[in-house]
């Protein structure tokens, strides 16, 4: 991101309207654009709800939180969280 001075691309009229807000200060203007969900870009949102489908449905079928801390290298209260969560 890059500072750039808003004289120089906003009508006077403006500038003046925000200056009555704030004189002098760095201001950062967002996007206007809508933020994406986590993982909706990468697809880690999907790979990790699959991943926790599976756990369940293991779990329910007779794997251990032993075996699938084994099995998914996760900690005992990570896979309590997906099972009973």
């Amino acid at each position: 991101m890059r500072y750039i001075n808003a004289a120089e691309i906003l009508p006077e009229k403006l500038l003046k309207e925000i200056q009555a807000y704030m004189d002098g200060g760095v201001l950062y203007i967002p996007k206007a654009s809508a933020k994406k969900g986590w993982g909706s870009v990468s697809g880690s949102r999907k790979f990790y709800q699959e991943r926790n489908k599976e756990i369940q449905f293991l779990f329910e079928n007779g794997y251990s939180i032993e075996a699938l801390s084994k099995r998914y290298g996760l900690a005992h209260s990570t896979l309590k969280k997906i099972i009973y969560g």
